[in-house]
């Protein structure tokens, strides 16, 4: 892989500044007092909010306790969805701190999958991966992996809480072999991408997708765009409907996939796209 490591550093360091406040409803035996943490982009919810449980705890009975989850302005937040993308997706034009609600009662069984322990999310993510390598080498990187290198790889992702150079060399170290590709073919066979609209019922678009064209074309975000979205892309006479947001920024249209792939995906490999509507001025 073509190697700019401030950039990973930069994604794997990502964090959003947040406000944990209890639902107004929620039965409590004095007033509780909101909870401050920076999340990391690269993780999930259910994954880093143990010290938000432990906060809200303190003012409440054990029966009224059940699953905890979370909710942005009435939208309840999928655990399974990489903060950073619940951040781009949801909140991208609001002021910071990030402002989520915390329940204990009432789970929205439609909207949100249960989230009883850690290694139902390990799960979710070994999923993930295992997935984006069938795309990108037709599984064998990960099928020659033994179990202590998955091991590894969960433990990194657990560890992106943890803003330590070591813990990012040792999530790399293993993730590397997953960003390989022979040179001479210039890139993955498919590149791992999932595009998330806010104006949809539909969860994502996900569809088989080369880096590089039959004829050698290097493909780019706006290549995957106009083929697979293409009203995200304005015309060169109309003002811009859409944003398109990775990690909290907009890549340049004319920035080749392959690159992107490699440096701005989350830890389960997928490069996760969100387009929402521009702000109005």
């Amino acid at each position: 892989m073509a190697d700019d490591k401030d950039v990973l550093r930069d994604v794997w360091f990502g964090r959003i500044p947040t406000c944990f406040t209890l639902y107004q409803d929620e039965i409590t035996e004095r007033e509780a007092e909101p909870f401050y943490l920076l999340l990391p982009r690269m993780s999930y919810l259910t994954l880093v909010t143990d010290k938000v449980k432990k906060h809200f705890l303190k003012v409440m009975k054990a029966e009224d306790i059940e699953e905890m989850w979370f909710d942005f302005e009435g939208t309840s937040l999928k655990w399974h969805y990489p903060i950073g993308l619940l951040f781009d997706l949801h909140a991208s034009n609001t002021a910071l701190p990030w402002s989520i609600t915390v329940h204990f009662k009432n789970f929205p069984e439609r909207d949100l999958l249960h989230c009883p322990s850690n290694s139902v999310i390990e799960a979710h993510f070994m999923s993930s991966i295992k997935e984006a390598d069938a795309l990108k080498h037709k599984s064998q990187v990960i099928n020659d992996m033994q179990k202590k290198d998955h091991k590894q790889l969960w433990m990194g992702l657990q560890n992106v809480v943890l803003c330590s150079s070591d813990k990012f060399d040792q999530f790399w170290a293993m993730n590397r072999k997953l960003m390989e590709y022979p040179t001479e073919e210039g890139g993955f066979r498919y590149i791992p991408f999932r595009i998330y609209l806010t104006m949809s019922d539909r969860p994502f678009i996900q569809k088989l997708f080369r880096p590089i064209s039959p004829d050698g074309h290097t493909h780019t975000l706006g290549d995957l765009l106009k083929e697979v979205y293409p009203v995200a892309i304005p015309n060169d006479d109309e003002s811009k409907h859409y944003q398109v947001v990775i990690h909290g920024i907009e890549p340049l249209l004319e920035t080749p996939l392959q690159w992107l792939s490699e440096h701005l995906s989350h830890p389960d490999n997928f490069l996760h796209i969100s387009v929402i509507p521009a702000p109005s001025d």
